[in-house]
């Protein structure tokens, strides 16, 4: 296996994943409650494979061409980011009393976390413009063991990246925790859903109007 293709592989894909948007938003949000965290980074991850496989080798194409399925997902993202982006916002201006007994009571079992993964993952059309079609067109560009190696690189850096964001989130807990860090950060994470979600309607009006 070619270890530069791989590493190559690697850096794309990070250069695609580390940039802050949905995904990213929700396993920081998981890593800072602590409820089930690792199995929301896994979750991710898991997804991203499946998605860059489908991108190298071969779906690209097929699913960049289908305009139908797209504009639904597209739908679909739009009323989603914009519904989180309005539990956010309430969060952020929740008194703090109270959100710590709501947190309390509405502990999310790992299903919950793990549906959520899927929705920030399936409904978010950056995902397959990202991992399915640019990483999916220049993976095809390689043959056999090279192309394998650039999937392989580009898989381990959603692992390696969701992984170490959950992880990191745990760990700063306390800190983040604080009513005023996560205010603003509640306040960052409705603000990025809500511009997503505007940026997406957008190209939809530019698009048939």
């Amino acid at each position: 296996m070619n270890f530069w293709v791989l590493l190559q592989g690697f850096g794309l894909g990070a250069t695609m994943i580390i940039p802050i948007g949905a995904q990213n938003a929700y396993v920081l949000s998981q890593g800072i409650k602590r409820q089930h965290h690792l199995t929301t980074a896994m979750t991710c991850s898991i997804l991203d494979t499946i998605f860059i496989s489908l991108g190298v080798f071969g779906g690209g194409a097929l699913l960049s061409q289908n305009e139908l399925l797209l504009n639904a997902v597209t739908l679909g993202g739009i009323a989603f980011l914009t519904v989180y982006g309005l539990i956010a916002l309430k969060s952020a201006f929740r008194d703090p009393a109270k959100s710590e007994q709501t947190q309390h009571v509405l502990a999310r079992g790992r299903r919950t976390v793990i549906l959520g993964a899927m929705a920030v993952t399936i409904l978010n059309p950056h995902l397959y413009l990202d991992t399915v079609v640019i990483l999916g067109s220049i993976g095809g560009q390689f043959e056999g063991q090279d192309r394998i190696a650039f999937a392989i690189g580009t898989m381990m850096a959603s692992f390696v990246w969701f992984h170490v964001l959950s992880i990191g989130a745990a760990k700063l807990g306390p800190t983040l925790s604080k009513p005023k860090v996560k205010k603003g950060i509640d306040i960052l994470v409705a603000t990025m859903m809500f511009t997503i979600a505007a940026m997406l309607t957008n190209g939809l009006i530019e698009k048939y109007w």
